[in-house]
């Protein structure tokens, strides 16, 4: 080994060392965003405020912080966490995500798609639909 190898694998490790943590920390971005989605999509349907923040840490990596508010019709999602970028590197680093999707409407009672079958004179029900389920439709052809 020459004395300039010798030299620079220090800086090597050191490289690799800061790589890995830059990637740790943008993994830890991609799962508070992750998970402020999952969070904002649950407070948009109406889930129950446990629901949501459930759903989120869930997703969330490790000890996520999970805050929620609604405003303006959208549903507000923000998701933080601690990020341990290694036993050297000792720095109070964050990941963070946040999200919002519109609230969602409660669904209307909407009515029946067909019509309710009546009696039929014969007896049991007349489907006023026909056989082919659409009213107005094309009727099957018969068969025999």
């Amino acid at each position: 080994m020459t004395a300039e190898t010798a030299a620079a694998l220090p800086s090597l490790a050191l490289v690799l060392g800061v790589a890995l943590a830059a990637i740790q920390a943008a993994a830890a971005h991609v799962a508070c965003v992750d998970a402020a989605r999952v969070g904002a999509r649950a407070l948009a349907r109406g889930d129950p405020e446990h629901a949501v923040r459930a759903a989120a840490t869930d997703t969330a990596p490790g000890s996520a912080d999970v805050a929620l508010s609604e405003g303006g019709g959208m549903a507000h999602v923000t998701v933080t966490a601690p990020v341990a970028l290694g036993p050297l590197i000792d720095l109070p680093v964050e990941a963070r995500g946040s999200a919002a999707t519109p609230l969602e409407e409660a669904p209307a009672a909407t009515p029946a798609p067909y019509p309710a079958p009546h009696p039929d004179p014969r007896g049991g029900t007349a489907d006023p639909a026909g056989p082919t389920g659409a009213p107005g439709g094309p009727r099957l052809a018969e068969s025999g």
